[in-house]
């Protein structure tokens, strides 16, 4: 496995949990990384600027730099996946983006993921995606200003409610939508673990779509563990990755068959770039 040329990120939100969030960056240098991404970190869309503040603080003692972030997404505890095709919540959309947007220049983040939002039955789904593809289009405004972009990621079937992108195909065509209404800097998040779920092919997804990767992310099928404990092929698929030129960050994303720092002997170390000898 040529993982020595794809460097790696830790997700702090589902790894290393057995510690308060701002302590998992300290772990996770420990353990060998010098990266790290998040899920949105906090209750609501616009925290308090002493919460922003403790965030960056604690990366920047860990040393660790932060390169994903998922937008504000919802109460995600409570089953919400994404508020962007919600229309009465365009407000927290824009909001946040000026939030992610200062948190950006703090740390370097260029990255965003931007959870689409779920079917909803009171409104005809035209208009939620209207109104996700306005608020993409807003948001990718922003982060262009620096440079950023948005991912735009599938979400397994019967586990995120009724969350309409699927497969890599579904994620492709909001993409495309969002390019003719003029933003271009969207970018597919090819997560092993849910486009597996739902019946992609991974090494078919980047044969179609490998120039559209803007981020990888790693979890083995079934069970979402570290790779070997499912049945997913990560040589295959991280050959099939190094060969379209993806050269970004493979973040894991998996939740560790036994504590979070004894989850990592699936990586050569020797080829491992963001690893310690």
């Amino acid at each position: 496995m040529r993982l020595g040329s794809l460097p790696l990120a830790v997700n702090a939100s589902i790894l290393f949990t057995e510690l308060p969030l701002l302590q998992r960056f300290g772990a996770v240098k420990a353990a060998g990384f010098d990266a790290v991404e998040l899920w949105w970190p906090f209750d609501r869309a616009v925290p308090a600027r002493t919460e922003t503040d403790a965030l960056v603080s604690a990366l920047d003692a860990a040393d660790v730099r932060l390169v994903g972030l998922n937008l504000f997404a919802g109460d995600m505890a409570a089953g919400e996946r994404g508020v962007l095709s919600w229309p009465e919540r365009t407000a927290e959309v824009r909001d946040n983006a000026a939030v992610v947007a200062d948190i950006a220049e703090r740390t370097g983040c260029r990255l965003f993921n931007a959870l689409y939002g779920q079917r909803r039955d009171d409104l005809p789904q035209e208009q939620q995606d209207d109104t996700a593809i306005s608020n993409l289009v807003y948001v990718a405004g922003v982060v262009s200003t620096f440079g950023g972009a948005l991912l735009v990621e599938p979400l397994t079937a019967g586990e995120n409610g009724e969350y309409p992108l699927r497969t890599a195909d579904d994620a492709v065509r909001v993409l495309d939508r969002v390019r003719d209404a003029g933003a271009d800097n969207l970018r597919l998040l090819f997560d092993t673990y849910h486009l597996t779920n739902n019946g992609d092919d991974l090494v078919g997804v980047i044969s179609r779509h490998g120039s559209r990767i803007g981020h990888v992310q790693i979890a083995d099928s079934p069970g979402r563990g570290q790779p070997g404990t499912g049945s997913i092929s990560f040589d295959r698929v991280l050959k099939a990755l190094q060969d379209s030129g993806y050269a970004g960050y493979a973040a894991c994303e998996y939740r560790p068959v036994g504590p979070s720092a004894e989850s990592f002997g699936w990586i050569p170390a020797q080829t491992s770039p963001c690893r310690n000898a």
